[in-house]
């Protein structure tokens, strides 16, 4: 993919001063004639760069690669990105500090995932598992005004918000409406190509039930899974030790053989695993890339993610 981040430069820097002055300071960016925009993290970078191919448009990614989005702190250039940005591709209440930038410093379109994805409220994933795992003692867990922000795990929502996007391109720059358009039907077919697989891939498995390490997997509840967590929202949080008892409960309860850790933090699924002597698997949350996942993609994670599935729960 081409998106660019890049060092702040010192050109960059020197617009700390102004800075304090709100969006004045980042509202003259220099006309090279190129749409851009600014996309939050990674997901929205992806339908970003689909959307745009092959019309000569800038995707900027706001999280560099490697970064964990939850804890993102916006550098100097890229609140200058953000404010510069024909289009700004973001999530409301996931980050707040884009949050903020985009009230202060945005001076072009701005699309908030959250109005095109209907994101699903986390008590309707408890709902569906209740019994499994009360994670209620966990006030940490859900500070997201009680929205899981993870919609991509849901490919269908990924194609509506690439759609939402074509659409605000094309009221930018309406010499490539038509492309935006193109490129959104594209990707859409992808899509729907992906929620297939997982729909066929999940139907018929030994196990139903997975145990990640933080609450970023609910929406693949679509296919049937049951998704039980070590921690909530936020990978830097503690487990209780209820909760570890209550999983280690229904580890043995469901036959599960895999705990899942993730790239950019594995430790805590590891550790889980290795006290109880079952397989780690390695589940990506598709947050962001990593080194390790450079040349991948977000399609291919996906599938990625399916396979490791599939062996974990014996699906046939």
């Amino acid at each position: 993919m081409r998106l660019s981040s890049g060092l702040v430069t010192l050109s960059a820097v020197a617009l700390a001063g102004p800075l304090l002055g709100g969006c004045s300071a980042f509202s003259d960016p220099a006309d090279d004639g190129k749409v851009t925009v600014a996309a939050a993290f990674y997901p929205l970078a992806y339908v970003s760069e689909r959307v745009t191919e092959g019309t000569g448009a800038r995707v900027d990614l706001l999280t560099q690669p490697g970064t964990e989005p939850h804890d993102l702190e916006l550098t100097i250039k890229e609140t200058a990105d953000l404010a510069d940005a024909d289009l700004v591709v973001y999530e409301s209440g996931f980050q707040p500090a884009v949050d903020d930038a985009v009230e202060q410093n945005a001076t072009g379109a701005t699309l908030d995932a959250t109005k095109v994805v209907d994101p699903v409220p986390f008590e309707e994933h408890a709902d569906e598992h209740a019994d499994e795992s009360d994670h209620a003692e966990e006030g940490e867990h859900h500070d997201h005004g009680d929205l899981d922000p993870h919609f991509w795990q849901d490919p269908v929502r990924v194609a509506e918000l690439a759609d939402a996007v074509a659409g605000k391109l094309a009221d930018v720059d309406s010499a490539h409406a038509d492309r935006y358009r193109a490129n959104a039907e594209e990707l859409r077919a992808d899509l729907t190509s992906l929620d297939e697989a997982y729909t066929a891939g999940l139907a018929d498995c030994e196990r139903d039930t997975i145990v990640v390490s933080h609450d970023a997997f609910g929406y693949l509840e679509k296919y049937g899974l049951h998704v039980a967590s070590i921690v909530g929202l936020s990978p830097d949080a503690e487990p209780t030790g209820a909760v570890l008892g209550e999983l280690q409960e229904l580890i043995k309860t469901e036959g599960i053989t895999t705990v899942f850790s993730e790239p950019l933090k594995p430790a805590l699924g590891e550790s889980f695993a290795a006290d109880l002597g079952l397989t780690n698997g390695v589940l990506d949350p598709v947050e962001g890339l990593t080194d390790a996942t450079a040349d991948e993609d977000y399609l291919s994670l996906m599938k990625n993610n399916l396979a490791t599935l599939r062996t974990a729960n014996g699906c046939r």
